[in-house]
C-alpha cells in the first residue's frame, strides 16, 4: 500500500470514528474525503436496477438459516486459530458501491450509540421523510436501548431499512486491533458476540434477522469480514464519506454528497443533531435529484 493510499484511507476512519466520539472531536474538518476506499473490493452481486418498493426485500432463505445454524461454538472451531492478512477497509467480501453505473446512490446514516453517540438527528429524518428519500440505517444496540420509541417508528416505515451497527461500537478484529483510539473486538469469540448481540435484538425487534453489517469505525480484518458472512450478513463500507464523522459543516457535507457519483454508498451519521448533516443532506439531495440522480436502500441494489 503506498503512503497516499494509506493518507486517504486514514483520514476516512477518522471521519467515521467522529461520529461516536462526538462533534468536538479533533478530527481535521475539511478532509472531505470522495471515492471508493478500495480498488480491489470484491462485490459479488449481479448488476441489477435499483428500484424504490416500499416493502423490504426479505432476507434470503440461506442468509437467514446460516445466521441461526452457526454458534459461538462454530465459530470459535473455524475462525479461532485464524490468521488475518488484512486490516482497515479492504478485506475481502466488503462491499463499497453499488454494482451499478447508473445514477443512483445510496445513503445509509449510523446510529452509533454509547456516550456521545446516542442522539437524534430528528430534522435530517424529517427531510427524508418529506423528501420520500430511502435509506439505510445502521443502528447500534445502545442507540436502540437509549431510544427505543423512535425506533420502533423507524422500523416500521417502509422508506427506510434497518441494519446492524454493532452490540458495542466496536472495530471488528480477531486480534485485539484498535482504529483511532477505540478497541477493536479480541478474537472470533467477541467478533461473534460484537455482531450476533445487535442481530438477535434487531431480528427479535422487526421479525427478520437484518441483511448488513458494518462495524464500530468500519475496520475489519479479512477473518471477521468472513465471520460476518458465516452469520449470515454483508459487511458494507462506504465510497463517499459525507459528513467526516458528523464534524463537517454544511457546506462541506453538501459539496461532499452532491459530488457523489453513480453507485456510491454515502456514510453520514444520524445520532448528531447538532452537527451540518441535516442541513448539508437538505441541500445535497435536491442538487443530486436536480442532475437525475435516485436513492435507494441497500436492499433494494444487493441482491
Amino acid at each position: 500500500m503506498t503512503p497516499s493510499r494509506r493518507a486517504l484511507l486514514a483520514a476516512m476512519a477518522g471521519g467515521v470514528l467522529a461520529g461516536c466520539a462526538g462533534p468536538q472531536s479533533t478530527i481535521d474538518r475539511s478532509a472531505t474525503v470522495t471515492g471508493s476506499p478500495s480498488t480491489s473490493a470484491a462485490i459479488t452481486t449481479s448488476t441489477s436496477s435499483p428500484g424504490r418498493s416500499p416493502a423490504a426485500t426479505a432476507p434470503t432463505a440461506t442468509a437467514s438459516s446460516a445466521s441461526h445454524a452457526v454458534t459461538r461454538a462454530d465459530i470459535i472451531a473455524r475462525y479461532g486459530h485464524a490468521v488475518p492478512r488484512t486490516w482497515g477497509f479492504d478485506a475481502p467480501t466488503v462491499v463499497h458501491a453499488l454494482p451499478t453505473a447508473r445514477r443512483v446512490i445510496a445513503l445509509t446514516f449510523d446510529a452509533c450509540g454509547g456516550p456521545g453517540g446516542s442522539g437524534y438527528d430528528r430534522a435530517l429524518i424529517d427531510f427524508l421523510r418529506r423528501r420520500e428519500i430511502p435509506a439505510t440505517l445502521f443502528i447500534n444496540s445502545r442507540w436502540i436501548d437509549a431510544n427505543p420509541a423512535i425506533f420502533r417508528r423507524l422500523a416500521a416505515e417502509p422508506l427506510f431499512e434497518i441494519a446492524n451497527h454493532g452490540t458495542r461500537h466496536r472495530p471488528l478484529s480477531v486480534t485485539g486491533r484498535s482504529a483511532y483510539g477505540i478497541p477493536g473486538t479480541r478474537s472470533a469469540a467477541e467478533v461473534y458476540d460484537e455482531i450476533s448481540g445487535n442481530q438477535s435484538k434487531l431480528t427479535r425487534l422487526l421479525g427478520t434477522p437484518p441483511r448488513f453489517f458494518r462495524s464500530g469505525t468500519a475496520y475489519c480484518d479479512d477473518v471477521a469480514a468472513r465471520i460476518v458472512t458465516a452469520l449470515g450478513e454483508r459487511f458494507v463500507s462506504f465510497s463517499v464519506n459525507g459528513d467526516g464523522g458528523a464534524t463537517f459543516t454544511p457546506e462541506q457535507v453538501r459539496t461532499t454528497v452532491a459530488a457523489a457519483p453513480g453507485g456510491s454508498i454515502v456514510i453520514c451519521h444520524m445520532n448528531h443533531p447538532r452537527g451540518g448533516t441535516a442541513r448539508g443532506i437538505t441541500a445535497a439531495v435536491p442538487q443530486l435529484l436536480a442532475t437525475g440522480h435516485s436513492f435507494t436502500r441497500l436492499s433494494d441494489a444487493l441482491h
